[in-house]
């Protein structure tokens, strides 16, 4: 046929334009992912890959924070048979330079007619010729590798609408009146710290996947298993649910977070020479007086009792941590103090006012959660003479004696109460009210006769030794 194109050989339909093919983009993405489950940001993971952070974050939430199942770590390399970018690089680079078919092959270790199916199919027809070019032979070889098969939410109705009643539906009161609850705007973020929640049944994913086979034992349509649901709300272009769903699980997340990130998460002010396993022996045993653990019990408002507790006797001070003023007033300045009164710089002067009071003797170590209200540790070191250690994170049992006082504090502070009404002299009172209970651990001694005992001993050594 006269002015038949040489690109109507490639034997494939016309397709759109995708403008610049993406160098390598495979490779990219598999590098990509290949760093966020290591647990580095989507930032940090783009540089490393040699793409820019834009392009990684976007890709990041594209994928609604986890990696496609092809590209993730568990997934096998792809097969041998299939030609890879470097192969298709090293075909462009040999044409180039004039070599026939047969000597491509013969030089990559394929057969010819992989290599002339290669040319022909995947070549560039933009310009009317077969030109081969390594970036868009890739593109045409992903695009065409794609899976045609949609995903079974957005194909099957009446699933869908199961999915979605059990996640979003309205709560009903008992005479089946729908209460909406409060009104959510749709953020595209997870949800603020204590703020509302949109309502709904909120099933997980989990309960709907293994409810359904109860409630459709003999329809096997109606059958979905909890990864697909979570894919179908956090991937984008799945076309089956709505991001804004997210809201209705109980983690409220608007993307998933890869487990490597979520282990590695800490505080930036914890560095690995105060965690708990660099704390000496000594503390462990309970042999030397003068080793504490601290926490803070929250009430409503925001207001918070500090606790210090020793760990041989058993000793029991309160820190009082009033609101600062403004409190309440107006709103809180961004990246300002922290008005409710339990803020780093209170925390640090109050453990330092209260513990300054015993003998030095009696102030060796201080061990707390991961908490930002120690942030100022290193000041506090140098003011009180303490070495302060932190927990590993979600490992309260790791600072047993003081949780199991917080526990006994509840008889007096009880949980949704407002704290800040009580002033210094009423922590005194209950400091001393728990010091003076005999206790079972200590012979059924008392904490304060634990700690005169431990006292009088560290006076008797200072009097030996001069």
């Amino acid at each position: 046929m006269a002015g038949r194109r040489r690109s109507d050989r490639a034997l494939r339909d016309k397709v759109r334009s995708p403008g610049r093919p993406p160098v390598a983009r495979q490779e990219h993405r598999r590098r990509f992912w290949a760093l966020v489950a290591s647990g580095l940001s989507s930032e940090d993971a783009a540089m490393g890959c040699g793409i820019s952070q834009p392009v990684g974050f976007r890709w990041f939430r594209e994928g609604g924070g986890m990696a496609p199942s092809h590209l993730s770590r568990s997934s096998k390399p792809p097969s041998d048979r299939y030609l890879s970018f470097a192969e298709r690089e090293e075909i462009a680079l040999l044409r180039v330079q004039g070599h026939g078919v047969r000597e491509v092959a013969r030089r990559l270790g394929r057969a010819a007619s992989t290599i002339s199916r290669e040319l022909r199919r995947n070549a560039a027809t933009r310009g009317g010729n077969l030109d081969y070019r390594a970036t868009t032979a890739q593109w045409h070889a992903e695009r065409a590798a794609r899976r045609a098969k949609r995903a079974k939410l957005a194909t099957n109705a009446r699933l869908r609408t199961y999915v979605q009643d059990r996640l979003a539906g309205a709560v009903t009161s008992p005479g089946g009146i729908a209460v909406p609850g409060p009104a959510v705007p749709w953020k595209g973020r997870r949800h603020g710290r204590r703020q509302s929640r949109r309502w709904g049944m909120a099933w997980s994913p989990q309960q709907i996947a293994e409810r359904l086979r109860l409630d459709f034992p003999g329809d096997a349509t109606m059958r979905i298993s909890h990864e697909a649901i979570y894919q179908a709300l956090y991937v984008q272009g799945r076309g089956a649910l709505k991001r804004e769903l997210t809201a209705c699980l109980r983690t409220g997340r608007a993307l998933r977070v890869p487990r490597a990130r979520s282990h590695s998460r800490g505080k930036a002010f914890i560095t690995p020479e105060v965690l708990i396993s660099e704390r000496p022996p000594e503390v462990q045993d309970r042999a030397v007086p003068g080793h504490w653990e601290g926490d803070l019990i929250l009430g409503l408002r925001s207001s918070a009792i500090g606790t210090l507790v020793e760990r041989t006797t058993r000793f029991t001070m309160l820190l009082h941590l009033p609101p600062m003023e403004g409190h309440g007033v107006a709103p809180r300045e961004k990246n300002g103090p922290a008005l409710a009164g339990h803020g780093a710089q209170a925390v640090r002067d109050a453990i330092t006012r209260t513990i300054t009071s015993l003998p030095e003797q009696l102030r060796r170590s201080l061990t707390w959660d991961q908490g930002s209200e120690m942030a100022e540790h290193a000041r506090l070191r140098i003011d009180a003479g303490l070495q302060v250690y932190f927990c590993d994170p979600r490992s309260p049992w790791q600072r047993g004696t003081n949780e199991n006082t917080n526990g006994l504090l509840r008889q007096y502070f009880p949980r949704e109460t407002d704290l800040s009404t009580h002033g210094e002299g009423d922590l005194a009172a209950v400091a001393a009210a728990l010091n003076s209970r005999p206790r079972k651990t200590l012979n059924w001694k008392t904490p304060a006769e634990a700690l005169d005992a431990a006292m009088a001993s560290v006076h008797n050594n200072v009097a030996t030794t001069t």
